[in-house]
């Protein structure tokens, strides 16, 4: 049973409305400014879960946060995606002529950045949290002052929405993982797809073997990321997602890769949350 998860953000940010959709409204917050705190949240058993965003279907991968996962030898048990809208706010009563800033998190900005080229007159500036910014309006009363977050954080704070849907690409999502300190507990019946790390040498058509091995056993490639390994220049781990139809064909693979790959790990098993 979870009773507690830790996210990036405040209340009102897109790690909260992930938490109400995949776990419970009622689920207890732990708030988390950076995901390294996330991370400690969870390593410290602060919390039960923890929601850690992934990729975004604009942006891309998050990196760091494959590292995370990898170093602390977390367990992904479970994904989400989110369609991610982003609404310009304000407190009540004004217009955008009245906005001379907006603060929110890179991403966010960078998301949106066709809408602001037709409010030349507005400052961006790049802050930590969308969410945290609508509350820091809210709170000090902030005139003049927007914030890009979801419509969940203006109605948490009492804002205005003064622009619906401001992204420059209207599908946008995010896959976030649902992240524990131990193993899946999902039946081996019911898990199909699985995200696991490993490296391989610098001979010639390695990389290209293994993956030959994962389509042989019937699984499907739906992510590879590369990272470079920090302490051995020029050499790269690979975090690739997957999915099948059963688990005795991930199992076949695993036991091959295992012998033609350094490092083999798996990250997470669990079900497949884009049918």
């Amino acid at each position: 049973m979870i009773k507690s998860v830790a996210i990036q953000g405040v209340k009102g940010s897109f790690h909260h409305i992930v938490s109400q959709q995949f776990f419970d409204e009622n689920v207890n917050l732990i708030e988390c400014l950076t995901f390294d705190r996330v991370v400690e949240a969870l390593i410290t058993k602060e919390c039960d879960a923890a929601i850690m965003a992934l990729e975004n279907s604009i942006a891309g991968s998050i990196i760091p946060n494959y590292a995370l996962i990898d170093n602390y030898n977390l367990h992904v048990v479970g994904e989400h995606y989110l369609d991610i809208q982003h609404n310009l706010m304000a407190l009540p009563g004004q217009t955008i002529i009245d906005i001379k800033e907006v603060y929110s998190h890179p991403m966010a900005l960078l998301q949106c950045k066709e809408f602001f080229k037709n409010h030349p007159h507005i400052k961006l500036v790049e802050d930590k949290d969308t969410a945290e910014v609508a509350d820091r309006i809210h709170k000090n009363k902030l005139k003049g002052v927007g914030a890009i977050a979801s419509v969940l954080a203006a109605n948490i704070f009492n804002l205005d929405v003064l622009a619906h849907s401001i992204q420059t690409i209207k599908h946008n999502e995010t896959r976030f993982a649902i992240v524990k300190r131990t193993n899946s507990e999902v039946a081996k019946e019911a898990i199909n797809k699985a995200s696991v790390k490993f490296e391989a040498n610098h001979k010639r058509g390695s990389l290209a073997a293994i993956l030959n091995v994962m389509s042989d056993c019937k699984l499907s490639l739906t992510k590879i990321q590369s990272l470079p390994i920090i302490d051995t220049p020029w050499k790269y781990a690979f975090f690739v997602d997957v999915t099948f139809e059963t688990y005795a064909d991930f199992d076949k693979a695993k036991s091959l890769i295992k012998i033609m790959a350094e490092g083999f790990k798996v990250l997470g098993e669990y079900k497949n949350a884009k049918l």
